[in-house]
């Protein structure tokens, strides 16, 4: 048997389990819950309004960097909040977070405006920053809400809210880009943003009110260094990881082995530091800790495989089921209703029985199996087919989240509840940003061979005139970006004024041969392996000296005319059939490519389900805990 040790002189801490009544308990959650829920919405709600943002403030080369600030910040500041919950008390952390939040908020919702001037470069850029003091801010809330029900409940009451707070993460993805886009639609884009003002301002109330400091009775100085080096850690990292996803950069390229040349440098220095330093903010001594070290690996890895299921399903709606973007969020509504679902009831029953592993396991187990049959999805799988699967994927997934915190929390002591809470956001972003990339390249690479092999045959098959068209899409930046931006409609207008053309052309050439009246060049007309065969088959029954009479000329061009006309409607037609067979070659590619990312989905959710086999079985208690849990040794 081990035991884990406090990482530095504690002062007297009060068991806030046993003196807070429920009505007090429930209105704070109440309060941590919507600042919990601002958080979340934050991170879908934006994406709707982005397209308007970026044209009105004329900032379409720093679109993605809108979203890449927040996600920088956010995920560098969780495991410093963690920390100084845990030295100074959650209440004064989460006050300052959503402050901050409420300001980067506001602020963001003033971008571009006239007062603020050049300022940073502009309307777009001031976003960009602005976004980042959001995130900052939305860290404390993200790290430190998981932790207040710890300090609260008792273990084993723990589980029932803690599926509430894991739930809100799945309503929040239904409800922000429908907001988003009613707000930016009826009111402005910049109400995507001051509409956390009102909501941010209640949950401050209900805490201010309500809450208590709850103080760990941790009294240790602050890691300033440690606090510095995971950020020059994460930072790098994330900005690697997102430029590559994105193919602002090659993978090999100098700009991204340096930012991972530093990241690596700084996690070599955070973890020199954090061995000597008394109170770190990681403290390393909880990776010998089996339940800690197992649920960080287990997180990590689901983490990867969440944030790839979301993003990859609103590519399949769009690009293969012809959803637009906001209908692909609320075509989504299946999975958030079986994470909801998944969530709330691993909690109830996480309650019920003492226990938490084997729900672990048999969440995960039931994720293994809905990315399995998610790889199988082709271009003709129907909405309701993949809606069950959508449902699947968050009975599976929705548990985890509020299980894995329970988990981690009831392995350290009441010191490092906050450091462990915030590991475990940290860990899952962190996997879910390297997921993110990796299925990126999976995706670009899969479409790549995807888009030669379903377009060899249509382009073949195609009219000259777009042919060189679609030759372009085929052989376009790995097939996904050509795919996207091609326009059939403009293609079909351009190839149809070109067919129009060349037939116009050529029947001016014959025109003029026959107008002439000379026999010679009728007859060398007839020979033209330019004129389609079926006219010069035709032709080839006429007399040269038919063109010597008007007559003669008349019917001559008649019958021109007639088999022109014949002609161009087969290639017109045959025009059609190929762009049909471009969209059918676009889906079916998608859905080829999206697939593949599921069959390797299956094999990171594996891992998470074998890493979960690792953690220990502990029996939650019924009351909280005064010192460090004891853990199981073998």
């Amino acid at each position: 048997m081990t035991q884990t040790s406090p990482p530095a002189t504690t002062g007297q801490h009060i068991n806030y389990a046993e003196t807070l009544d429920l009505r007090t308990k429930q209105l704070i959650v109440a309060g941590v819950l919507l600042g919990l829920f601002l958080s979340a919405l934050d991170q879908t709600i934006v994406s709707t309004a982005l397209p308007r943002i970026a044209r009105e403030l004329d900032g379409l080369s720093l679109y993605s960097w809108v979203t890449t600030a927040y996600l920088l910040t956010s995920s560098a500041m969780v495991p410093i909040y963690g920390k100084l919950s845990d030295l100074y008390g959650r209440k004064p952390i989460l006050m300052i977070g959503i402050v901050i939040f409420l300001l980067g908020s506001a602020l963001c919702g003033l971008s571009g405006e006239p007062f603020l001037g050049n300022l940073f470069g502009g309307g777009m850029m001031q976003l960009v920053v602005f976004r980042g003091v959001q995130g900052i801010g939305a860290a404390a809330l993200a790290s430190v809400a998981f932790a207040i029900v710890a300090d609260i409940f008792a273990p084993r009451d723990r589980a029932k809210y803690q599926g509430l707070f894991g739930a809100v993460f799945g309503l929040s993805s239904v409800i922000g880009p429908l907001l988003g886009g009613f707000l930016t639609d009826s009111l402005s884009w910049r109400w995507v943003f001051y509409v956390n003002l009102p909501l941010g301002l209640i949950a401050l109330a209900f805490i201010f009110a309500k809450m208590p400091r709850l103080a760990s009775g941790l009294k240790a100085k602050v890691d300033y260094l440690g606090a510095a080096l995971i950020i020059v850690f994460t930072v790098p990292l994330l900005l690697a990881l997102t430029w590559g996803a994105d193919g602002n950069y090659a993978w090999g390229s100098p700009q991204l082995l340096s930012l991972f040349a530093l990241s690596a440098a700084a996690l070599v220095a955070f973890l020199f530091a954090e061995s000597r330093h008394p109170s770190p903010i990681v403290p390393l001594g909880l990776f010998r800790n089996r339940t800690f070290t197992w649920v960080m690996i287990s997180r990590f890895l689901v983490g990867a495989g969440f944030l790839g299921a979301i993003l990859f399903l609103t590519l399949f709606l769009v690009n293969v089921r012809g959803f637009s973007a906001t209908g692909a969020g609320t075509a989504t509504i299946p999975l958030t209703i079986g994470f909801i679902i998944g969530a709330q009831s691993a909690g109830l029953l996480a309650a019920r029985l003492g226990r938490y592993k084997w729900l672990i396991v048999g969440a995960l187990s039931l994720a293994t199996v809905a990315f399995i049959w998610l790889s199988t999805i082709t271009a003709d799988t129907s909405y309701p087919m993949l809606a069950a699967r959508m449902v699947l994927v968050g009975l599976g997934l929705g548990p985890t989240v509020s299980l894995f915190t329970l988990a981690a929390q009831s392995a350290v002591s009441r010191q490092e509840i906050g450091v462990a809470t915030s590991s475990g956001t940290f860990f899952q972003q962190m996997g879910g940003t390297i997921g993110v990339a990796l299925f990126g390249a999976v995706l670009t690479s899969a479409l790549g061979t995807q888009f030669k092999t379903n377009f060899a045959e249509v382009v073949r098959n195609a009219p000259p005139q777009l042919q060189s068209q679609l030759a372009t899409v085929q052989n376009g930046s790995g097939g996904a970006q050509g795919g996207q931006a091609f326009d059939a409609e403009a293609a079909k207008q351009k190839a149809e004024a070109g067919i129009k053309a060349g037939f116009a052309q050529q029947y001016q050439t014959i025109e003029t041969a026959v107008r002439s009246g000379d026999p010679a060049q009728f007859a060398a007309l007839k020979q033209n392996a330019q004129l389609p065969e079926a006219l010069r088959s035709g032709l080839a029954g006429v007399p040269d000296q038919a063109v010597q009479s008007p007559a003669g000329q008349t019917q001559v061009l008649t019958r021109v005319r007639q088999s022109f006309d014949t002609a161009q409607t087969e290639v017109l037609a045959q025009t059609d059939r190929s762009l049909d067979g471009v969209s059918r070659a676009i889906k079916v590619s998608f859905a080829n490519s999206v697939a593949r990312i599921y069959a390797v989905g299956i094999f990171v959710i594996a891992l998470a389900l074998i890493a979960a086999l690792f953690i220990p079985d502990r029996r939650l208690g019924s009351r909280d805990p005064q010192a460090a849990p004891v853990m199981d040794a073998h």
